[in-house]
């Protein structure tokens, strides 16, 4: 993560000098915002028990009691060339179909809940690769990618949330995020790029966004890929070395790492403050790309079934019968049309093809 990443910063920003009321006063000093911050509690600080309700927007916020933490993400998980091309075919297919029903091309046109990924995680995680693997098997009609990097001039004229509306999904779209909201707690947090009560304040701001996304039908899947210090640091001089890819490295990210603590607690709030059951983060064990990918696209399938499940969406049975479907669903044209006694199911062409691509990254990495 980089500060041209973030979603916005306090130069000049009206937040820095207004109240939590929205009314901007010129008049209001520079002491103000501070005194605010003082008043309002640290996220560091666990919430009392009895803190159940929603609280003011001083600052204050509450936290989820059960969230995923990054201390207990096991990141042992590996999986080997053929275990990943088996899973990520099965998942791809079922993807694939589970996307068809949403959009409204199979039963009867009915439109299912729009679905937002939102990607975030350590530089170098790996965000790309498990992208590129999630829109593989769709349409490109059917599926839209938002990238966000530093806001504009214009953008920072406004609200940090006011950028991420216009790609949301409707009713039967789908928009992955490929970083999202959370600079304002992440990277404009750590880098001094919002001001305390900014970034204090976003927590809450945040759930709420999240929340009405969500009761207006919304599945809202969020994707922390993470890593350890030393994996990432093994990619970073693979990349360094590589003329190819040597482009995504910054000194800016160099310095990043030397901040890893400052992230880490920020990331740790982050997960812990913004965790809800409506919109809940799933830690993603990408220590190996394999596993991350494979991880990423498990996920996304699980959560677009209780999402579909909870609006009344039919959600096809995991069975046999349902295997040959999904498989005459990506194998359509007669040219591509699979062996289904060939080993691991009928895939071949796809999961050949997958092997291949990942022996040409494996290549340029090694």
């Amino acid at each position: 993560m980089t500060k041209h990443d973030h979603g916005g910063h306090s130069g000049g920003h009206p937040d820095e000098a207004a109240s939590d009321g929205g009314v901007h006063t010129e008049a209001r000093t520079d002491a103000a915002p501070e005194a605010a911050a003082e008043a309002a509690p640290d996220p560091h600080v666990e919430a009392p028990a009895s803190a159940g309700a929603h609280v003011e927007a001083s600052g204050a916020h509450v936290e989820s009691r059960d969230y995923p933490r990054l201390e207990n993400t096991d990141l042992s998980r590996r999986l080997s060339k053929d275990e990943e091309a088996k899973r990520l075919g099965r998942a791809q297919r079922r993807l694939l179909h589970l996307r068809l029903i949403n959009g409204g091309q199979l039963h009867e046109g009915q439109l299912g809940p729009p679905v937002c990924v939102v990607f975030e995680g350590w530089d170098a995680a790996g965000k790309g690769g498990a992208i590129k693997r999630l829109v593989e098997p769709l349409d490109p009609r059917h599926v839209y990618v938002a990238p966000f990097a530093a806001p504009t001039p214009d953008e920072l004229r406004h609200h940090f949330l006011w950028r991420f509306w216009p790609p949301l999904p409707g009713w039967g779209g789908m928009t992955i995020f490929d970083r999202s909201w959370y600079g304002r707690v992440l990277v404009e947090r750590v880098e001094n790029l919002a001001t305390k009560v900014q970034w204090r304040r976003a927590y809450q701001e945040i759930k709420d966004f999240e929340h009405t996304l969500a009761e207006e039908g919304m599945i809202v899947i969020k994707l922390w890929m993470h890593m350890s210090h030393e994996e990432q640091l093994r990619r970073f001089v693979r990349r360094r070395d590589d003329p190819l890819k040597s482009w995504k490295l910054t000194d800016e990210d160099w310095r990043n790492r030397e901040r890893r603590d400052a992230y880490d607690q920020a990331v740790s709030d982050m997960l812990r403050l913004t965790n809800g059951p409506l919109a809940p983060w799933d830690v993603i064990s990408s220590e190996n790309k394999r596993n991350g990918r494979v991880e990423v696209i498990e996920t996304v399938i699980r959560r677009m079934e209780q999402g579909m499940e909870r609006w009344g969406i039919p959600v096809p049975p995991h069975d046999a019968a349902e295997e040959k479907t999904e498989l005459a669903l990506v194998f359509d044209d007669a040219e591509f049309q699979p062996d289904l006694d060939a080993p691991n199911g009928a895939a071949g062409s796809r999961d050949q093809d997958a092997g291949s691509q990942d022996q040409d990254e494996e290549r340029i990495e090694a």
